[in-house]
């Protein structure tokens, strides 16, 4: 369901009920941000509780819903209307959305009747961060507002701030973390990493240079927006994508050019393993680096 950022998440049905209340007006402020135009002077109770009649008899993709929609207000914008509801209930994606192997249609559904419980109680926000920190410290005020879509978190951070560890990153700026998190000595080596699409340890940063080298990262997603990113040394450094042809697997890697004298036995093996996890059933298996273009 929609969480932090208004992004899709696949979540515990406990963090799914402690969330959504705390996130909520994420969702209302991505509404009228992006849709306010197209959805002035709508009584959006009104939208919210006509969308919500629709989908509680049976699920629905947002192009249907809004069509539907859009016969009792027409001349809206059937996409503003179907984000209106997204924004205003609670909706879950239910399988074969977030079912491991099998794809299909992105149909909503209210939250209360997947699981028969309204959301509630909302999580603190000092609980959030804890959480935040504990998966992503050391990290900055703007971090963790980055990944959750909040804003105003320095007075929490600052309530905490005797129960956290604090540093300053090369550019002075406060990072805080937990005090018995895990933190590697800087020459500890990173093993290669292959990241999925989206993933939260490249979002969830409002200074990715930690992570993502600004001469190498921007020119990696335009051209391999479509693919995944791929850490070398802890750094996005190329990118992969698995490609399936009947009962053959092969993961295409890509690396930056600018990468000198890559370990391509370690990332081999690291691939190799990845592609065994995604395509247990294939016949054959293949790694391949192909050349930089």
């Amino acid at each position: 369901m929609a969480l932090q950022r208004s992004t899709i998440h696949l979540v515990t049905t406990e963090d799914c009920l402690a969330f959504q209340p705390l996130l909520e007006v994420v969702h209302r402020r991505e509404m009228m941000g992006h849709f306010g135009r197209e959805l002035d002077g709508l009584d959006v109770h009104a939208l919210a509780g006509a969308g919500r009649a629709l989908l509680e008899e049976r699920p629905l993709a947002f192009g249907e819903l809004g069509r539907r929609l859009a016969e009792r207000w027409p001349g809206r914008d059937p996409t503003a209307l179907g984000i209106g509801v997204r924004c205003s209930v609670p909706l879950v994606q239910p399988p074969p959305r977030g079912v491991w192997g099998r794809r299909g249609r992105a149909l909503h559904t209210p939250l209360e009747n997947w699981l028969g419980r309204a959301p509630g109680p909302a999580i603190s926000h000092e609980d959030l961060v804890l959480r935040y920190l504990a998966a992503f410290g050391p990290a900055s005020v703007m971090d963790a507002q980055l990944w959750c879509g909040l804003t105003r978190l320095r007075d929490v951070f600052e309530a905490l701030r005797p129960r956290l560890a604090t540093f300053r990153d090369e550019g002075g700026g406060e990072l805080f973390d937990l005090p018995d998190a895990p933190r590697p000595d800087a020459g500890v080596p990173a093993p290669p990493r292959f990241l999925p699409q989206f993933d939260n340890v490249l979002l969830s940063h409002a200074d990715r240079s930690r992570i993502v080298p600004p001469e190498i990262g921007e020119r990696i997603f335009r051209r391999h927006g479509h693919w995944s990113p791929l850490l070398i040394d802890g750094y996005l450094r190329g990118a992969w994508k698995l490609r399936r042809e009947q009962r053959a697997a092969t993961l295409e890697i890509e690396l930056d050019p600018a990468l000198a004298e890559p370990d391509r036995p370690a990332i081999s093996d690291e691939g190799a393993r990845l592609l065994e996890f995604l395509a247990a059933d294939a016949h054959t298996r293949e790694v391949i680096f192909l050349a930089p273009q």
